[in-house]
């Protein structure tokens, strides 16, 4: 294949490549991702929850017919370009979002959340949960999209989705966040203390909009 990105990219074989270039020059896709504390907001009263992952869910994105030169790239093995979207790009999270938004659009925040490839499904009642699944399963079977079956749980009453423990008593931070604060590396320099704080700040702003949603 013959393009004239291919000098931009990474020359190396690695199953992600280096799209710095083509995302410096992109025009990116405002679409935006779901605020953690609103998705989480929806699950009140919920008793019962199934937590999907979606298999290489960027990959099944066709990339629009002749703009594949755009992401092409040189291994030890030959000259390629990319036919689907890989991850990396600068627009694939909102892209895919759109997508999900779009497959499960008359259901999101009734008994679904969605953000990016990790669902949630839940429900206040057995006998509802399994007609919600059934639901969510035909519209990724009509969508072509594959769970990761080792990473899902099924009719569960306690999970944890997007970093917080979730069940019928409420929503928790998960220890992981706490960890990440408490063992976070002493700032030496201005902007490294700028990132610690940016990073404690948003959490403790989703850990405190959260227990007034649970408290209201």
């Amino acid at each position: 294949m013959d393009s004239n990105a291919a000098s931009a990219t990474l020359h190396t074989q690695n199953s992600q490549n280096d799209l710095n270039s083509l995302n410096n020059v992109t025009m990116k896709f405002r679409y935006p991702l779901p605020l953690v504390p609103a998705a989480l907001e929806q699950l009140r009263e919920a008793k019962i929850y199934t937590k999907l992952d979606l298999r290489s869910a960027y990959n099944l994105i066709r990339i629009k017919e002749g703009d594949e030169w755009k992401t092409a790239f040189l291994t030890t093995r030959g000259h390629y370009e990319y036919r689907v979207m890989p991850y990396g790009l600068a627009n694939a999270p909102a892209v895919f979002q759109s997508l999900i938004n779009e497959i499960f659009r008359d259901i999101m925040n009734k008994y679904v959340v969605a953000y990016i490839d990790d669902i949630l499904i839940y429900s206040k009642s057995e006998e509802e949960h399994q007609s919600h699944v059934r639901t969510v399963f035909t519209r990724l079977l009509e969508n072509q999209l594959n769970v990761k079956a080792e990473k899902c749980e099924f009719h569960v009453q306690r999970t944890s989705f997007l970093r917080y423990n979730v069940s019928y008593q409420g929503v928790e931070m998960d220890n992981s966040k706490i960890t990440a604060v408490t063992e976070w590396p002493r700032p030496t320099t201005v902007k490294e203390l700028q990132r610690f704080l940016g990073f404690a700040n948003s959490t403790a702003a989703s850990s405190a909009t959260i227990a007034s949603q649970q408290h209201h």
